[in-house]
C-alpha cells in the first residue's frame, strides 16, 4: 500500500518527522541531504500510524464548520466561546466585552477584522507569558512574532526568534503556556530528547494535559 505524501519540507533538522494535518494532509519534514527513497521508506514503515491518525481526524464529532459572521455565532477566546452580536452603532468595527460586537456595515470584512483582533490579543498575551517563563529559567530570546501558520503552533529559529500562530489565542491559557514553554526550552534543547521533556516538566508539571488537549482540539482553533 502506498501513501501519497502531500508536502516535503526540508531544513537543517537531523531527523525525519511525519505530520498529518486537520485536513488529512501528510507532511514530511526532512533534512536537506535525505533522499526521497529514504523518505518513502520511512512513510511506508509508519503506514499503521498514518492510517490511525487519518481515522482519528475523519471520525471527529462534531466536524469543524467554517464560521458564519452572524448573530449568535460562537468564537473562541482563551478557551471559552463567546457569542457574536451584530450592532448598528459603536465607535469601532469590532469590539469585545464578554462577547463580540460587530458593526453591521463591516460584516463583509468580518473575517479579517477577527483575524486582526486575534493577532493583537495573541501578541499581548503570548509576549506576557514568554516574559514570565523566561524570567523563571533565565531563557534569552530574540524576537517574538505572530504568524498565520495553519500547521505549526510555534517554532524557534536558530537565531532565537520565537514564532507563534495567532490561532493559539483561542486556546485555554494552560495550552498557550505549554506551547510557549515548549519553544523556550527549544532555545536550549534543539530536539525532543528526554532532557527536553524534563525541562518542560520542570516549568509545567502537567504539560501532558495541555499537549493532549491541543492534539484533540487543535482543529477547532480556526475561523
Amino acid at each position: 500500500m502506498q501513501v501519497k505524501i502531500d508536502k516535503i519540507i526540508r531544513s537543517k533538522r537531523k531527523t525525519i518527522a511525519l505530520q498529518l494535518t486537520d485536513d488529512v494532509t501528510l507532511i514530511v519534514r526532512a533534512p536537506f541531504e535525505v533522499s526521497e527513497e529514504t523518505i518513502n521508506k520511512v512513510v511506508t514503515k509508519h503506514l499503521k500510524w498514518i492510517e490511525k491518525k487519518k481515522n482519528e481526524v475523519l471520525s471527529r464529532d462534531p466536524q469543524f464548520a467554517e464560521k458564519e459572521f452572524v448573530n449568535g455565532e460562537g468564537f473562541l477566546y482563551l478557551g471559552k466561546s463567546y457569542k457574536l452580536y451584530i450592532v448598528n452603532e459603536q465607535d469601532i468595527p469590532l469590539k469585545f466585552n464578554n462577547g463580540f460586537f460587530l458593526l453591521r456595515n463591516y460584516q463583509p470584512m468580518a473575517r479579517q477584522l477577527f483575524i486582526n483582533w486575534y493577532k493583537e490579543r495573541a501578541y499581548e498575551k503570548i509576549s506576557e507569558r514568554i516574559k514570565l517563563y523566561a524570567q523563571k529559567r533565565g531563557f534569552e530570546f530574540n524576537k517574538i512574532r505572530i504568524t498565520d501558520a495553519n500547521i505549526r503552533w510555534g517554532s524557534c529559529s536558530p537565531k532565537g526568534n520565537l514564532n507563534f500562530s495567532w490561532r493559539l489565542i483561542m486556546a485555554p491559557l494552560p495550552v498557550i503556556d505549554y506551547v510557549v514553554v515548549h519553544e523556550l526550552v527549544h532555545l536550549e534543547e534543539k530536539n525532543h530528547s528526554k532532557i527536553f521533556w524534563n525541562k518542560v516538566k520542570m516549568l509545567l508539571p502537567n504539560y501532558e494535559n495541555s499537549r493532549e488537549w491541543l492534539k484533540n482540539n487543535g482543529y477547532l482553533l480556526r475561523l
